[in-house]
Formats: structure tokens, C-alpha cells, sequence
């Protein structure tokens, strides 16, 4: 298990901190950012002061402020898979797991 030195409410704040201060290098206000990324104004608002905000919304901002390619470094693949020399070796690779156990449509606890 890990340990973390931050809690999530103190990870929140401080993404909502940098977009802010993103936001600002771009001499953008906080409608102009809302009205190019179509996140209301309300929500803009509310991210910046309290760290809340969706996904999809979060992205836009991210895309309006040049960081979206950040975004592809989270949950980054933890197994690495060498480039495979022949084709015998690509074959003898393991697959890697696509789905958890237990799917749905398997009738489990009905």
C-alpha cells in the first residue's frame, strides 16, 4: 500500500491552481476561458475556487489552455512490453488482461 503525503482535496486545489495561474499567463478572464472552452462560467468559477469540476469539462479547459497532452501521462501503462525481435516471439508474449473478471451479463448474484 502507499503512503501519500497530500490528501485529495489538497491534489484538487492545487490543479485548480495551476489552471488558474495558466489562465492568467494567457491574459485570459475567467468568461473568455469559459466562452472558448464551452465550460460555463459558473463551473470555471467553482474549479478555480474549490477543485471541482468533470472530466469532460476539465479536458476542454486543458485543451483551450494548451496542457491536454498532459492528461495522456495519467494511469500510465505500469507493465512495459519489449518491441518483439521475430514473430515467435510476438506470439509467445502474453496477452495483456482487457477486462476484470466478473462482466456484466454473466447472471453473478441473480
Amino acid at each position: 500500500m502507499s503512503v501519500y503525503l497530500r490528501t485529495v482535496q489538497e491534489v484538487k486545489t492545487g490543479i485548480a491552481g495551476r489552471f488558474k495561474a495558466r489562465r492568467l499567463a494567457m491574459n485570459l478572464t475567467q468568461k473568455e476561458l469559459a466562452a472558448r472552452s464551452g465550460v460555463t462560467w459558473s463551473s470555471l468559477k467553482r474549479f478555480e475556487r474549490e477543485g471541482l469540476i468533470s472530466l469532460d469539462s476539465l479536458l476542454n479547459l486543458a485543451l483551450v489552455l494548451d496542457c491536454l497532452d498532459d492528461f495522456d501521462k495519467l494511469a500510465g501503462k505500469s507493465q512495459s512490453i519489449p518491441a518483439a525481435q521475430s514473430l515467435d516471439a510476438l506470439l509467445a508474449t502474453p496477452a495483456l488482461r482487457r477486462r476484470a473478471t466478473g462482466g456484466k451479463g454473466r447472471g453473478h448474484g441473480i
